[in-house]
């Protein structure tokens, strides 16, 4: 479909872009907001007019060709002249699992036609933006979630309502739990607030814990060979194998160019015992999920890396594991020199308790919304 041709049949033109978030710490405890969990999906908007749909990712670009069994599903079940704000997960038994969602972004058609069929994608709606062919940008958070609720309260799946409530005491229930389903965190948005594209105007707090991880290696900033871009970390299993487990990049440029001095010494003859060794010697398209490997979602960028002398122990915080790697960059916080890299284990991680999808899915505030008078307009 072409978003041009197309878009004056939308009550509100594509592209435009989503609502945002700025992290913090805690949940806030003063002030009136609406809380949600945080999905781990692609963020995307869903433009429906009477005959048409288009979902649009984060970053202002069509998705519909990789997830052709949700335009369908789209384009059936929900009524025309609306945009709706929500994230495309893909539910399994055992959660979330971003690393199939990943998969879609495939440039076969064919291919994304097989994994839509083998592991089904589902989208979760969290805001409204039109209905009724109407722009309710303008209308409080409240009252759009109002609204959002009787649009879609008989489509029924792979399209959900994410779970709201006002009690910040559920909502912290909601940040312990649901993490075991594979949700990130949880988001505060004010209820008086309107759609505001491309502004940090909502909250969000997201799970964090530290490690001490093994510094095994480092990759070069892309400014040239004067500053670390970041270091590779490592946690040892219960057979005494180093994982390469994520990257710390979280430094200023000044602290970037000292590192080069810094960890100058390890690099001498730290190939030698390097348990990464053999990766060091394969070409890099064979790599896979090793350091220097590149994939589908690198963009070409340079991975390769430079193996440091196993000496060195940082502490970094995290959010969460993906497998058994961190789902995202982690924080350096620290030099540890007072840890053996031989401690460093996965053992020392918090373990995470299994939550049923089904059981979020399902969460509701006992309570209910508290509806206002004014519908927008």
């Amino acid at each position: 479909m072409s978003t041009q041709r197309s878009a004056k049949a939308f009550p509100i033109a594509p592209p435009i872009e989503p609502m945002l978030s700025k992290l913090a710490e805690a949940l806030p405890t003063d002030g009136d907001f609406l809380f949600e969990p945080k999905w781990d999906g692609f963020r995307a908007i869903v433009f429906r007019s009477e005959s048409d749909v288009y979902i649009q990712s984060r970053l202002l670009r069509p998705l519909d060709r990789y997830f052709p069994e949700l335009h369908e599903a789209l384009l059936k079940k929900l009524p025309g002249g609306c945009v709706i704000d929500g994230e495309i997960v893909i539910r399994t038994s055992q959660g979330l699992d971003f690393d199939a969602l990943q998969l879609r972004l495939h440039p076969a058609a064919s291919r994304a036609a097989k994994l839509a069929k083998e592991t089904p994608a589902s989208f979760v709606a969290f805001d409204l933006l039109a209905s009724e062919n109407r722009n309710r940008m303008s209308v409080p958070q409240s009252e759009r979630r109002a609204l959002l609720e009787r649009l879609i309260a008989d489509t029924g799946p792979p399209i959900h309502l994410t779970p709201m409530t006002r009690d910040r005491n559920i909502a912290a229930r909601w940040l312990k739990q649901f993490e075991g389903a594979g949700l990130d965190g949880v988001i505060a948005k004010p209820i008086d607030s309107p759609y505001q594209p491309g502004k940090r105007a909502m909250i969000k707090v997201k799970h964090a814990r530290t490690a001490d991880c093994v510094v095994a290696g480092f990759r070069w900033h892309k400014s040239g060979e004067d500053a670390i871009g970041s270091l590779l970390l490592g946690l040892y299993d219960d057979r005494g194998a180093l994982h390469h487990v994520g990257v710390t990049s979280s430094f200023t440029m000044a602290v970037r160019r000292q590192l080069v001095t810094e960890l100058a010494p390890l690099r001498k003859n730290a190939l030698e015992n390097h348990p990464w060794r053999e990766w060091a010697q394969i070409e890099a398209h064979e790599l896979a999920r090793m350091p220097g490997g590149q994939s589908r979602w690198s963009a070409g960028k340079d991975l390769s890396w430079e193996p440091l002398r196993i000496e060195r122990v940082c502490e970094v915080k995290y959010d969460h594991l993906q497998g058994d790697r961190f789902r995202h960059g982690a924080t350096f916080l620290r030099w540890r020199p007072d840890k053996l890299p031989r401690d460093c284990r996965y053992d020392q991680l918090e373990v995470i308790q299994a939550y049923e999808l089904d059981r979020v899915f399902g969460a509701r505030d006992v309570r209910g919304p508290r509806r206002h008078s004014r519908q927008g307009s």
